[in-house]
């Protein structure tokens, strides 16, 4: 029935709107496994480059929430979508959230609510402190990264935050150093 995922969309608009995107999703993706195969399904042709060994079920985090795709699969090279790259903007939005939530010293309650927001399923408080883990890991591997160019001139500035600590709020200084490389590009060294 054609007309059977806009009758969805009007009884539930969430899930019928998941539906909506997966079936469009699904169909981008054979449409990209075509370009990248040179042949549809079970078509035979010279211009084949590779031949499809069926599908896999992925999920995908959408802001209509988490739907489920059937990837298709190559037997002679793995299989590329711009579908997961563009969608995955939303879990980095989620990410940065989460990193703007922790610093902010918010509960992981509350992180639940802004996760709602997204219309994402519901994230733990283990889960929570894995990303902020992993936050904390990054942002230790940018401070003790080496500097490889040569700096003409440095920039030191200083922001201030109100940072948590324990039960408390204190007004933190937090010192940004920008140089400025030989070529004029600006390049953030340390904070």
């Amino acid at each position: 029935m054609p007309f059977e995922p806009i009758i969805n969309y009007l009884v539930d608009p969430n899930s019928g709107l998941r539906q909506v995107i997966t079936d469009f999703l699904n169909e981008v993706m054979q449409y990209e496994a075509y370009q990248q195969s040179g042949a549809r399904p079970y078509e035979r042709t010279s211009q084949r480059k590779a031949h499809r060994n069926g599908t896999k079920q992925r999920t995908l985090k959408t802001r209509a929430g988490e739907i489920i795709l059937d990837k298709p699969q190559f037997r002679e090279f793995p299989f590329e979508s711009k579908v997961y790259e563009r969608y995955s903007r939303v879990e980095q939005a989620l990410l940065m959230t989460i990193a703007e939530s922790y610093i902010q010293g918010v509960s992981t309650r509350r992180m639940e609510e802004l996760v709602k927001s997204f219309g994402l399923r519901r994230i733990s408080a283990s889960e929570v402190s894995r990303i902020c883990s992993i936050l904390d890991e990054k942002v230790n591997e940018f401070l003790k990264r080496p500097i490889e160019t040569k700096i003409r001139y440095l920039i030191v500035d200083a922001t201030y935050f109100k940072v948590r600590q324990g039960a408390r709020y204190r007004t933190r200084a937090l010192l940004i150093i920008v140089g400025i490389r030989e070529d004029g590009l600006r390049e953030i060294l340390g904070a």
